[in-house]
């Protein structure tokens, strides 16, 4: 797999092969297989320097996240409203 990644400061629609669509928010990273790096939609956005294209088995330009944080297990989400009528 590549990694793309939007170097603009606006969301970015990157046109795929066989007629899909990436959106990329400001400075968001996707992913695309490598054939794609030869569609002409995004050989343009790589020579206007609007996105930059990398291997995603690169650990250097890999970002570490810490753990995800789990979810409040058993209990109802608080939503502010009070509930009303027979029950």
């Amino acid at each position: 797999m590549k990694s793309i990644q939007n170097k603009t400061h606006r969301p970015l629609r990157i046109h795929l092969p066989q007629g899909k669509t990436m959106h990329l928010g400001p400075n968001q990273t996707g992913q695309i297989s490598p054939h794609a790096v030869d569609h002409p939609p995004i050989v343009k956005l790589v020579e206007a320097g609007e996105i930059e294209i990398f291997d995603a088995a690169d650990p250097a330009l890999s970002t570490k996240q810490g753990p995800i944080p789990s979810s409040r297990q058993g209990h109802p989400a608080v939503t502010g409203r009070h509930t009303t009528g027979d029950r």
